[in-house]
């Protein structure tokens, strides 16, 4: 296949992903303007991350006058996945990536994009992969440009509305493993509860939000795999 038809076929890969990613980050954008943002400061966000958990984690460390630390910290913990991601993809790239094509793949490697590229039978080249995470990038920030200019304009009612509809995202991706996995629910429900108990104790009120996403993260994973530790291959065929 030549380098022209590998990134076509990228690009055509890519579509459905930059489909979805408009409406996120449309409301990504609307929810960046209603925190104090302005439209350009929005668009410089998503085009320098790509990753909705960690800008929607972000927004408010920035607004809120946080400390870079509390800002890497956050970061580091909700995009980690992303480099174990990148790691495994490498796996599958062909002869023709060099270090520089892999750090710029790596930059735009989101759940979907790994899915897509994971999915390919045998090896990928560079072409295909500039041409799948293209579509996503420009679907992303098109989005977010999108939502930010539109909070300029739109009633603050539905501005109001619209701004939960990223929060409405996470809930839809959560609820439907939760319900299928008990070990899942459990999971999730001590991190409710944690972030409860951040909202509510006087004492605990007192601990930045960024801190606050650190915390409950890290604490409700460790407990769960504490309590429900996954067995290796070699543990599983010994029993």
């Amino acid at each position: 296949m030549s380098s022209k038809s590998a990134f076509l076929k990228g690009i055509k890969a890519g579509l459905p992903i930059c489909f979805g990613y408009l409406s996120v980050a449309f409301a990504f954008g609307i929810f960046a303007l209603s925190a104090g943002l302005d439209s350009l400061q929005a668009l410089l966000i998503s085009m320098t991350n790509v990753t909705s958990a960690g800008q929607l984690a972000a927004v408010p460390i920035m607004v809120g006058g946080g400390t870079l630390f509390e800002l890497a910290a956050s970061q580091f913990v909700i995009n980690l996945r992303y480099s174990l991601m990148s790691v495994s993809l490498s796996q599958k790239f062909d002869k023709s990536f060099r270090l520089a094509d892999k750090l710029l793949v790596a930059f735009v490697v989101t759940d979907e994009v790994f899915a897509v590229a994971a999915s390919q039978k045998g090896e990928v080249g560079k072409h295909f992969m500039y041409g799948l995470i293209l579509t996503p990038y420009i679907g992303w920030s098109a989005g977010t440009i999108l939502g930010a200019v539109a909070g300029n304009v739109l009633p603050a009612i539905v501005i109001s509305a619209l701004g939960i509809a990223i929060y409405a995202m996470f809930i839809a991706i959560v609820i439907p493993a939760a319900r299928e996995n008990k070990k899942t629910l459990i999971c999730v429900l001590i991190a409710v509860a944690l972030s409860l108990a951040f909202h509510f104790v006087p004492l605990l009120k007192r601990v930045p939000g960024g801190f606050v996403v650190i915390i409950c993260a890290v604490a409700a994973s460790a407990l769960a795999a504490w309590l429900f530790p996954v067995k290796s291959e070699e543990e599983g065929s010994a029993v």
